[in-house]
């Protein structure tokens, strides 16, 4: 799943926020606002929000430093290996605990993580084989690395997070080693809570697209980007209901013979 700088993910919208209010964050989703939008603008989205229920993303945990961490670790694994991994990894730190892996993060079961998390400064003070210990490859070591000096240096911080707009967050995540914009998409949208995020390039959402769309093949960048205007300001919202669409029976459009 790779960058697409076509992507117009950077709007945000004011509201309430379901998850609780964050002062200072530009964006927030209200989810009786989002799902009247869509099922208003859209009779796609309406009929998978009649067929999944309520929105009910949970949100990430409250530190950025962990959660950028667990997504390098993750990325381009099946979910129990990386957690077999993340596991390793944190048990390398004093205090560090287990993990559950048995509900993905789209799901409603899913809660934030809750174990102990090495700061910056724990992760840079270990040798790079002993990191790779856990399992991990050298690329994420250094990846890790380099998105701890980032947090250590101030470069990035909670503090920055809640200023700056989606673009912005995302210009300055993937100025980090292994930090894709999809992975800063998936930040915006778990971590953050942005409402108007739009990854063009999630297999997830798009093989959802597909189906729920009747398309004869996975839908491209701008196909997405069309589609998912009248979502606008809440796409993530759509995007929750699209991945949720994938582990829910819906009837969907029989295709053209």
């Amino acid at each position: 799943m790779g960058a697409d700088d076509r992507s117009t993910e950077g709007r945000s919208k004011r509201g309430h926020r379901q998850f609780g209010k964050v002062e200072g964050v530009p964006g927030e989703i209200d989810a009786d606002a989002a799902v009247r939008h869509l099922a208003g603008a859209d009779p796609v989205m309406g009929r998978i929000i009649e067929g999944v229920g309520s929105f009910a993303m949970r949100a990430d945990g409250d530190e950025p430093f962990r959660s950028l961490s667990r997504a390098i670790i993750y990325q381009q694994l099946s979910g129990r290996a990386a957690g077999t991994i993340y596991s390793r990894f944190l048990a390398l730190f004093d205090g560090a605990g287990g993990l559950d892996i048995s509900v993905r993060r789209s799901d409603p079961g899913w809660n934030p993580l809750t174990e102990p998390f090495p700061p910056p400064e724990a992760v840079l003070a270990l040798d790079d084989e002993t990191i790779r210990s856990a399992g991990l490859s050298r690329q994420k070591v250094a990846s890790l690395r380099d998105l701890a000096a980032h947090f250590a240096s101030g470069e990035l911080s909670t503090e920055h997070f809640n200023a700056w707009e989606d673009e912005e967050i995302i210009a300055h995540l993937t100025r980090v080693r292994g930090i894709g914009r999809w992975t800063a998409e998936m930040y915006l949208m778990f971590h953050l809570r942005r409402p108007d995020v739009l990854p063009v390039n999630d297999v997830g959402i798009n093989r959802a697209i597909q189906r729920q769309y009747g398309l004869e093949a996975l839908p491209k960048p701008p196909d997405v980007l069309r589609i998912g205007e009248p979502w606008r300001p809440w796409a993530t919202v759509a995007c929750w209901y699209l991945w949720r669409s994938e582990d829910t029976a819906l009837l969907v459009p029989q295709s053209p013979e």
